[in-house]
């Protein structure tokens, strides 16, 4: 049965996220937040920090481990809570720090999420202490993955893929990317593979740098892919295409990284709540948890209802990832919680500005950036709709084909 309290091997991670977030993420937010597409060197000390916990095997949840769909789930009497868990808490706190620094972060791209949820021990190995982007989006499919026209072609010992890719998450600053295509289109979505292009490979080139809303610290690119020629070793998993488990391995990702994002969501959430607290106080209106909303202020009863609402996205996300460590099928409970975190975390932290009003407003404090933060944390890794959409095929138990 899960426990819904932080599991004690996993406090002293969490506060070490947390101190790091509060004492070298904020510091330097507002900076790279207007230095656009600046890497943020201060980055460096820190990811040497997160590789020293993980030598020293100290650092479970410094990265989430993978969901394979291919693994037994353990018996009731097996719980677990491992990786998956501790890294969706640790980097809640980081993103109470900075959502963009976070998503910066040398070695902890969402590519390796897709490393870790689909490829063999031996790519593993061979991949460990990389730093991975992911390519799924192309300019004509946005959040339906399984629509993807990027093509591999088996040449020999190699793959040729040609097509585009656009918002990247640290396409330009990453070691490799992790490209999504397809090995025969007439097969459709259990044709589409991924593969590992190492950076400088000849065929794959960044075109530009998106300017964005929010999220600036991180750089987003678009990338092409012409005449790529990818050895086939570097095809994540197996590379038969098997049309009765479908879309299977590209799933096994989202059921993986769908939690990490509502975790960031949830991050970004609190430390807008956390800091409107105290300017709510500052300003004479207390919150008291002893007394009914509706004989409180307005403020006080919207900050209790926004407090209620992050705690279920908060819990929705500890159910989706223990389920993970646990081996038990969580695709419905990643898309559930990525729906809730992704939709309460941009609803908060929009309220927080309006509830400060001009302080909320302008750069006095970090109120307008993380709602600005925040709206791509329900658009990336599936739109709030498309996550709606997978809820109710699940819950009906309906195909792609029948619910669309």
């Amino acid at each position: 049965m899960i426990n819904l309290e932080t599991p004690k091997k996993h406090r002293m991670l969490i506060d070490q996220a947390h101190q790091v977030a509060m004492n070298m993420l904020r510091p330097i937010s507002r900076k790279y937040d207007q230095a656009e597409h600046e890497y943020p060197k201060e980055l460096d000390m820190l990811a040497a920090m997160i590789d020293g916990l993980s030598d020293s095997g100290a650092g479970e949840g410094a990265g989430a481990s993978g969901v394979k769909r291919e693994d037994e789930p353990k018996d009731e009497g097996g719980v677990k809570n491992g990786a998956n868990l501790a890294s969706v808490m640790s980097i809640a706190e980081m993103c109470w720090g900075d959502t963009g620094l976070l998503l910066s972060m040398p070695r902890q791209g969402l590519g390796n999420s897709a490393i870790a949820s689909v490829a063999d021990e031996e790519q593993q190995k061979r991949y460990e202490g990389t730093w991975a982007a992911m390519a799924i989006t192309e300019p004509s499919t946005g959040s339906d993955s399984a629509s993807i026209t990027t093509t591999a072609r088996l040449d020999g010992d190699e793959y040729v893929l040609n097509g585009e890719k656009i918002f990247v998450t640290s396409g330009d600053r990453a070691d490799s990317v992790v490209v999504w295509a397809t090995l025969d289109k007439s097969l459709g979505r259990a044709a589409i593979k991924s593969f590992v292009v190492k950076k400088g490979n000849p065929g794959m080139k960044v075109e530009r740098l998106e300017h964005k809303l929010g999220i600036r610290a991180s750089d987003t690119a678009v990338i092409t892919f012409t005449d790529c020629r990818v050895p086939a070793e570097d095809l994540l998993g197996s590379p038969e295409i098997d049309v009765k488990q479908g879309f299977a391995g590209a799933m096994a990702t989202f059921d993986n990284t769908r939690p990490l994002v509502a975790a960031m969501a949830v991050g970004c959430a609190r430390a807008s709540l956390d800091l409107t607290r105290d300017l709510l106080q500052q300003a004479g209106i207390e919150i008291d948890y002893d007394r009914p909303a509706q004989l409180q202020s307005a403020a006080a009863a919207k900050f209790l209802q926004m407090e209620a609402d992050w705690e279920a996205a908060q819990l929705l996300t500890m159910q989706a990832a223990w389920m993970a460590d646990n081996r038990k099928p969580n695709s419905l409970e990643a898309s559930m919680a990525k729906a809730k975190a992704g939709r309460v975390g941009s609803d908060i932290t929009l309220s927080c500005v309006e509830l400060a009003g001009s302080v909320g407003y302008s750069e006095m404090e970090l109120l307008e950036k993380w709602s600005r933060d925040s709206k791509i944390l329900d658009i990336f890794e599936g739109t709030q709709q498309i996550q709606l959409l997978i809820i109710a095929r699940r819950i009906l138990g309906l195909t792609s084909a029948e619910l669309r």
